[in-house]
């Protein structure tokens, strides 16, 4: 069944820390709006300016929050190997259905690295663990045949988010290892590759524009999986136009946030450091991309 997960954003206080009361109402939203799953400490989630220990509190807050209604993924990537092992084994421990880490950033790693990173976590971590291909944010691909090595190697490599605009290389991953492997699964992470990835043999996504219009997923979810190509393509077109909201500005998770703020989730309009808030413009920029799309 194709799936639509959200890469949940992170709300902050005027301090920096998390907002509790804004998380919780931002995955009702989500639940409500009927997500088959919820990504907190993604790239979305700001994962990279967040200390330790709100990583924690954040992750305890999705699990009680989710009440096991829908699955919690924690994101557990850091660039010092003992924190990925420790928030890890936190979030397994206190009831997230799996993890996912992305690679190494800062230095390209070569292929054989890449295996020996995952090959090396999978090993020391007892839960569910999916791998995360950004290539954008960490300067290589993880090849399509490393990845069906790692998921021979080990059953508890459950899948992969492979951000990638385009679909040739989450073609090759489905290509590789579905026929290994039929229930691994292969995640797009961009909206207007749900369907596209879908025929191609693959799970469905892990995208952004969830946090703003969840029940828009959840239909497209619905229609394709009942076969309904009609409304399938029809939907197609509607977050085709919605992801102008990644284009308001960069890097685009300020507008993420203010696009689910004008949709009632109370969420600040306060990024992580050293991203700057939606200006007054901006905001209504995306206030007329979701008027134009019947949203508000």
């Amino acid at each position: 069944m194709a799936k639509y997960i959200t890469p949940a954003v992170t709300p902050f206080l005027e301090n920096g820390f998390i907002d509790e009361s804004a998380c919780a109402a931002l995955y009702e939203h989500l639940i409500t709006g009927g997500v088959d799953g919820i990504l907190v400490l993604g790239s979305i989630g700001e994962f990279f300016s967040i200390p330790m220990s709100e990583k924690k509190r954040l992750i305890s807050l999705a699990v009680r929050c989710a009440a096991g209604r829908i699955p919690v993924i924690a994101g557990t990537a850091d660039m010092v190997f003992s924190n990925v092992l420790e928030l890890s084994e936190y979030a397994l421990t206190e009831g997230a259905d799996s993890v996912i880490v992305v690679s190494p950033y800062y230095f390209r790693l070569e292929p054989e690295q890449i295996f020996a990173y995952y090959d090396t976590l999978a090993r020391k971590i007892s839960g569910r663990i999916y791998l995360y291909n950004f290539p954008d944010r960490t300067g290589y691909t993880i090849p399509a045949d490393i990845v069906l090595r790692l998921a021979q190697a080990h059953p508890n490599i459950v899948g992969i988010k492979d951000t990638i605009s385009g679909l040739d290389h989450t073609r090759e991953l489905i290509k590789a290892v579905k026929p290994v492997r039929p229930e691994f699964e292969i995640y797009s992470g961009f909206d207007d590759n749900f369907a596209h990835n879908v025929l191609c043999g693959g799970d469905g996504c892990i995208a952004g524009l969830s946090n703003v219009a969840p029940e828009v997923c959840h239909s497209w979810a619905v229609a394709v999986n009942n076969g309904n190509w009609t409304e399938s393509a029809r939907l197609q077109q509607v977050i085709n136009r919605l992801m102008d909201i990644y284009t308001v500005g960069a890097p685009f998770i300020p507008y993420i946030k203010a696009a689910a703020a004008l949709r009632g989730v109370p969420v600040k309009n306060i990024p992580g450091f050293p991203f700057t808030a939606a200006d007054s413009n901006q905001i209504e920029a995306l206030r007329s991309i979701l008027c134009r799309e019947g949203l508000l």
